[in-house]
C-alpha cells in the first residue's frame, strides 16, 4: 500500500512541475510577443482571482531579448494538455494577431 502512495505523490509531483513549465512557456510567449500574461490570462478566466503560479512563472521569464522563440502552435498544444481550452484560444487569437 505505501509503494502506491508513494507512486502517486510521484505522479502528482510530476503533473505539478510539468504544469509549471506550461504556465512558464505559456508567460515567456507573451513576453516575447509583447502581451502582457496576466491580462490574457484574466481574459480566458475572469472569473479567477490572482493566480500564484502565474505570478511565480513570470518571477523566471527573461526578456524577449534573451529568449528563444516560442511557436504559437507550441503554446497553445501546451495549453490544451493541460485542458486550458480557453487560454488557448485567447493564444491563438493573439498569435494570428501578431505583434
Amino acid at each position: 500500500m505505501h509503494d502506491q502512495s508513494e507512486t502517486a505523490n510521484h505522479i502528482i509531483k510530476s503533473y505539478q512541475q510539468d504544469e509549471q513549465m506550461m504556465i512558464l512557456v505559456f508567460s515567456q510567449w507573451c513576453i516575447n510577443n509583447d502581451h502582457d500574461p496576466t491580462a490574457l490570462y484574466r481574459e480566458a478566466y475572469p472569473e479567477q482571482g490572482n493566480n500564484n503560479e502565474l505570478k511565480e512563472a513570470l518571477a523566471l521569464t527573461v526578456s524577449k531579448d534573451e529568449s528563444s522563440p516560442i511557436a504559437t502552435d507550441t503554446v497553445i498544444n501546451l495549453l490544451q494538455v493541460f485542458g486550458n481550452e480557453d487560454l488557448a484560444y485567447i493564444v491563438k487569437t493573439y498569435g494570428e494577431k501578431g505583434s
